[in-house]
C-alpha cells in the first residue's frame, strides 16, 4: 500500500519579488528601483502578508546591477526596516558573469535563488553551468547562507537531485524550491506542468513554491495552493493584475496571494515562521 500523502503546510510562505532585471523604469514608473522604493514597498509587502522578499538591485540609473556595495547597502536597510527573510538573487541579469553572482554573498543575506541549470530566457539565455551551480552552492553551505533552488524546467529538478546526493543537504538542513513557470523557453505555467514537477521533486526537498509569470500568475497559484505548495508573486513576475488593468504596486500582488491562502485555509506565514520553515540563520 502506497504511504498517505503528507499533509499540506498549515500556512503559506509569500515571497514577493518586487523588481526583478527585465522591465526599465522608463516603462514602468512604479516599479521599486531606488533603496528607498524597495524598502518602502517591502514594508508595505510584509503587511501584506509577505515573509520573504527575492531582491534584485539597481544603480542609481535605474539599470541592474550587482555592485557589492549597493548589495550590502540594501541588505542592512531592509534588515533596519523590516523582518522579512531576505533573499538576495544570485541570478543577476542574465548577462552579468559567473564571477560577480558569486558576490552575493558577500553581503551576508539570509538566503540566495540557487538556479539549477540552464534556460532560454525569452530572447536571452540565462546561463548557469554544472560547474557554476556547484561552486555557488558549496559556497553558501560555507557561508551559512540558506539557497532556494530556482527550477525553471524538468531537467531543472532531476539536477538538483543530482547535487543533493553528491555534495548533501544546504546549510540548516531544510530543502526549499522553487518552481518558475511560464517564462517563454522553460516549463508552461499550467496545472499539468505543475504537478509533474512536484511528483519529481526529490524526496529531500521539505517545502516548494510556484512562480507564474505573466498570465501563468493566478493558474500557478491556485494549482501550487491546491498541491500544498506555497507562492512567489511581484512586480517582477508580472505586471498585469488582470486582463486590462495593469498591476497598481507589489502589495496588491501579496494581498491577492494572501487572500487566496486565507481562503483555503492557509493564511500567510508570519516572518517567524518563514525563518523556522527554511532554517536560516540568525543574523
Amino acid at each position: 500500500m502506497a504511504p498517505a500523502p503528507a499533509p499540506p503546510p498549515a500556512r503559506t510562505l509569500i515571497t514577493v519579488a518586487p523588481t526583478g532585471a527585465e522591465s526599465t523604469k522608463a516603462d514602468v514608473p512604479h516599479l521599486p528601483t531606488t533603496l528607498d522604493e524597495l524598502v518602502a514597498t517591502a514594508a508595505a509587502c510584509e503587511a501584506a502578508g509577505a515573509a520573504m522578499i527575492h531582491v534584485h538591485i539597481r544603480a542609481a540609473d535605474h539599470r541592474p546591477t550587482l555592485a557589492p556595495a549597493r548589495l550590502s547597502e540594501t541588505v542592512e536597510a531592509l534588515r533596519q526596516h523590516t523582518n522579512l527573510v531576505i533573499q538576495l538573487s544570485s541570478g543577476g541579469a542574465v548577462t552579468d558573469p559567473y564571477e560577480r553572482r558569486l558576490h552575493v554573498l558577500d553581503a551576508e543575506p539570509d538566503a540566495c535563488s540557487l538556479t539549477m541549470g540552464t534556460v532560454n530566457f525569452g530572447d536571452g539565455v540565462f546561463m548557469n553551468s554544472w560547474p557554476f551551480i556547484v561552486e555557488l552552492y558549496q559556497l553558501t553551505q560555507q557561508r551559512e547562507v540558506v539557497p532556494e533552488f530556482e527550477l525553471f524546467d524538468l531537467g531543472h529538478i532531476a539536477a538538483l537531485g543530482r547535487l543533493l546526493d553528491v555534495y548533501g543537504l544546504p546549510y540548516g538542513g531544510a530543502v526549499h524550491a522553487d518552481l518558475v513557470m511560464g517564462v517563454p523557453g522553460g516549463m508552461p505555467g499550467d496545472t499539468a506542468t505543475l504537478v509533474a514537477a512536484v511528483a519529481a521533486l526529490p524526496p529531500a526537498v521539505t517545502s516548494w513554491s510556484a512562480t507564474g509569470v505573466g498570465r501563468t500568475t493566478l493558474p500557478v497559484a491556485l494549482a501550487a495552493l491546491s498541491a500544498g505548495g506555497h507562492l512567489r508573486v511581484g512586480m517582477e513576475d508580472t505586471l498585469t493584475f488582470a486582463k486590462g488593468q495593469p498591476v497598481r504596486d507589489n502589495a496588491q500582488l501579496v494581498e491577492r496571494a494572501a487572500q487566496l491562502g486565507t481562503l483555503v485555509g492557509r493564511p500567510p506565514m508570519t516572518t517567524d515562521e518563514a525563518r523556522a520553515l527554511l532554517n536560516v540563520k540568525g543574523r
